[in-house]
């Protein structure tokens, strides 16, 4: 039996890659992006775009319904979020930050596991940390505990470090990352969005949280 995924970030570098690999695997019967606003997507007969009003109130209970729907279709529905600002977070308040990474990608998982998705992918950093000194990486750690309290029968973390191939990381410093080692060195994006792809098909229950490694083993065994 194939899957559908319900995806908030689907628009971002790294939620592109997601995109593309889903699309690419017949398992998948449908990819339904969360937008904010519409985009111009493939004419992808397996893909299409709900736009939500992200920042509302009943964003979560909208979610519920969306993902009630999508299962009443018949397949095992999966939950992926790729929200991410990455770069752009030196630019934002701490305020701002926390309003997108935890808020609303709280609120997303929320909807889902209420709506009875029971598995979740979530992108984070490496480094993550509600304990770290840096800010980012705190923030990040904030998001990974506020999901894996939600309660999903499997949640897998991505952690990726430098990520080639987006366009908000320079090409030298994606070079420089391939010579460091482990979790803090490069990965591409598309290893990355071929790694969620195989934890939907492969993951089992519980809490994984997968790092480089992880990832292009994961990328590798679809």
């Amino acid at each position: 039996m194939g899957f559908r995924v319900l995806l908030v970030g689907g628009t971002g570098q790294v939620g592109s890659a997601l995109v593309r690999a889903l699309l690419a695997s017949s398992a998948c019967n449908e990819v339904v992006m969360v937008n904010r606003r519409a985009v111009v997507l493939n004419e992808h007969k397996r893909l299409r775009q709900v736009i939500l009003d992200t920042g509302a109130a009943n964003f979560e209970s909208e979610i519920k319904k969306l993902a009630a729907s999508c299962l009443a279709q018949g397949d095992p529905l999966y939950g992926a979020s790729c929200i991410g600002i990455g770069k752009g977070s030196q630019k934002w308040s701490e305020e701002d930050i926390k309003k997108l990474e935890i808020g609303l990608v709280g609120a997303f998982a929320r909807g889902c596991l209420v709506g009875g998705v029971e598995r979740f992918g979530l992108l984070s950093a490496a480094g993550s940390s509600a304990k770290s000194r840096i800010r980012y990486a705190r923030i990040m750690g904030q998001k990974e505990d506020t999901v894996r309290k939600i309660g999903f029968k499997r949640l897998a973390i991505f952690r990726p470090g430098i990520i080639a191939g987006n366009v908000h990381t320079p090409g030298v410093l994606a070079w420089l990352g391939r010579l460091i080692p482990g979790s803090f060195g490069t990965i591409d994006q598309d290893d990355i969005g071929r790694a969620f792809v195989g934890e939907f098909l492969h993951g089992s229950n519980g809490t994984a949280i997968l790092e480089n490694a992880a990832m292009r083993e994961r990328s590798r065994g679809l």
